[in-house]
């Protein structure tokens, strides 16, 4: 699959845990907006890349 359709699916996951992550920062107080949150799901990317070839490495032995 092209790294660009699996960062779409990684996003699609955070996406989906974005609503408890910000229930979860409102009640500490800090305040996560949209802009706050895309260096995040930068690092959130390389992550999930990361884990998705260990994952694609230990399935092929």
């Amino acid at each position: 699959m092209e790294q660009h359709e699996k960062q779409m699916e990684f996003m699609q996951i955070a996406m989906k845990y974005f609503p408890e992550a910000k229930q979860q920062l409102d009640a500490l107080g800090l305040e996560l907006t949209m802009d706050h949150i895309q260096p995040l799901l930068g690092l959130f990317n390389k992550v999930m890349a990361e884990a998705y070839e260990l994952g694609k490495q230990d399935a092929q032995k």
